[in-house]
């Protein structure tokens, strides 16, 4: 198999590469090779390589940013998608791509599925799911995978950093720590979502799926875990969402339910709490 992984030095790409290294044909893409709101460069690439697969990380996820920079954020996370649908439609490629729990107004107290409508609070959000529709009606071949809270080895490149490395930061340098209790999500490691992503290929999935580990968690409760689990002494502040003022809007409720790979009898996703206690017991804390 040619696998094509764009953004393979970001945090999903990075633990993409270490995935599929053994078992295919890696074309891994980093941002310096190019620009996927380029279609000129999308489609030489495409062209050049002939991937059967096409796996795109690739995001502008600053929230607060694409707030202040919505065209900027429509680029990359819908003509880029766009871009790359027309080009795996040309070369009869399966494009995978990654979307997020935030196409959700998170009214909801029970878990979205792929069948609840989406209604997306902040240019973000919306852009990703401008996103996720050009890709489901260009392309015949793909999946669009929804995901949450996403963490691991590899810093966000966009953000120098995920929630458990500011946790931590945050402890070395002994600042107040404060995480709000009123922002329910599921915590998920970007080494279960790599081994889940080779599964539903083996399997030839095709069409719209969340893939989030199990369970639900507040912010806070996910901050304490990191520090229970590491056996540091370290008691986290309650707070809400309401003490942090912010432009952006973001659900209060975003747990995603697996429906469809469950369906499929697919699912291969960790409880939440699993997950991150394997993630903090293999990796060079230190480093984080």
């Amino acid at each position: 198999m040619k696998l094509m992984i764009v953004g393979a030095d970001g945090q999903l790409g990075s633990d993409l590469v270490s995935q599929f290294q053994d078992h295919a044909k890696l074309i891994p893409l980093t941002y310096q090779d190019g620009d996927i709101t380029d279609p000129g460069f999308v489609n030489r690439i495409c062209r050049s390589h002939a991937p059967d697969v096409i796996i795109n990380t690739a995001a502008f996820h600053q929230v607060p940013r694409c707030e202040d920079e919505p065209q900027r954020a429509f680029e990359v996370n819908a003509l880029g998608a766009r871009n790359l649908a027309f080009a795996a439609k040309d070369q009869g490629s399966r494009l995978i791509h990654i979307s997020t729990d935030y196409v959700f107004d998170g009214l909801k107290t029970t878990p979205y599925t792929e069948e609840d409508a989406p209604n997306p609070l902040s240019v973000y959000a919306n852009t990703k799911l401008s996103g996720e529709y050009f890709v489901s009606s260009i392309c015949e071949q793909f999946m669009i995978l929804r995901v949450s809270g996403i963490y691991g080895q590899t810093r966000c490149i966009g953000k120098g950093s995920n929630f458990i490395n500011t946790m931590l930061k945050m402890y070395r340098e002994n600042k107040p720590l404060r995480v709000v209790t009123d922002e329910i999500l599921t915590p998920t490691s970007t080494l279960e979502i790599s081994r889940q992503i080779e599964v539903m290929i083996n399997h030839n999935l095709n069409g719209l799926f969340h893939v989030t580990c199990e369970g639900a968690c507040s912010w806070h409760e996910f901050a304490q875990s990191i520090f229970d689990i590491l056996d540091y002494r370290v008691k986290v502040e309650t707070a809400k969402v309401a003490d942090f003022p912010s432009i952006v809007k973001r659900p209060h409720y975003s747990v995603l339910e697996n429906a469809r790979l469950k369906e499929a009898g697919l699912n291969r996703m960790s409880h939440w709490r699993n997950a991150l206690q394997e993630f903090l017991t293999t990796v060079e804390v230190n480093q984080l």
